[in-house]
């Protein structure tokens, strides 16, 4: 059984009279450890099935199995359970709380689980050793994506689901994030998926679900992904 098994996935929102299939019976695989993303264009169904592993949101049927367990099935409680225990999310425009410093934002996190990594060994790790104490109106879009990635990374997840992680950043900013959030699995062996409608990257990752009109249309997979620094968009 794969890490990650999604079976029959569908997600259905109602707008007044109009039914919206955002996942039209979805089907994927990712392994423990691997760096996957999520590729298509707006409006493809790409955050909602980010949010539903995340639980974040739940789907209308099928099943989503995550190590063995079926999340599809659990109530509001296992959920919370399993967001704030096993999975690390990073989004396009960071999240941060205004008023708490990179180093508070990331205690935020750290301290709802047992095995955290240390907050500000962390924000060290990601090149924010000389922002510890700054709060988010001082630091730039790249930082603060630093310090969002940092506050995911903390909780030490099994699981890191990343949207659109460097959509507003520019390209060199965009390319260091990139790293950070690959070595994640590369060299912590977390399993980490990135949603992007950007298909330069698909190459760093080790597998590529392509997302169409709430479809996958098709995997791909890299036996051997390309180095991060030799990718250009």
């Amino acid at each position: 059984m794969s890490y990650i098994e999604v079976r029959h996935n569908f997600k259905k929102y109602q707008t007044g009279d109009t039914e919206i299939l955002a996942n039209n019976d979805v089907n994927f695989t990712v392994e423990q450890g691997e760096l996957a993303i999520i590729l298509g264009a707006s409006g493809a169904g790409k955050s909602t099935i980010l949010n539903i592993l995340g639980g974040m949101d739940t789907n209308t049927s099928g099943d989503v199995i995550i190590d063995g367990q079926n999340i599809a099935q659990y109530n509001k409680r296992q959920l919370t359970t399993y967001r704030r225990n096993d999975i690390g999310f990073v989004f396009q425009f960071y999240n941060l709380i205004q008023n708490l410093t990179a180093k508070e934002n990331v205690e935020l996190a750290s301290e709802i689980v047992k095995d955290a990594l240390d907050p500000v060994q962390t924000l060290i790790d990601v090149g924010l050793q000389t922002r510890i104490n700054n709060f988010p109106a001082e630091l730039s879009g790249g930082e603060q994506q630093r310090v969002a990635i940092a506050r995911a990374i903390a909780k030490n997840p099994k699981i890191l689901l990343c949207d659109e992680p460097t959509g507003a950043l520019d390209y060199e900013t965009g390319k260091s994030v990139l790293q950070i959030i690959a070595d994640m699995s590369r060299k912590k062996g977390a399993t980490v998926i990135i949603v992007t409608h950007n298909s330069t990257i698909a190459p760093i990752a080790d597998r590529v679900i392509h997302f169409h009109d709430g479809q996958v249309t098709q995997i791909e997979h890299n036996p051997q992904p390309e180095a991060i620094a030799n990718v250009k968009w």
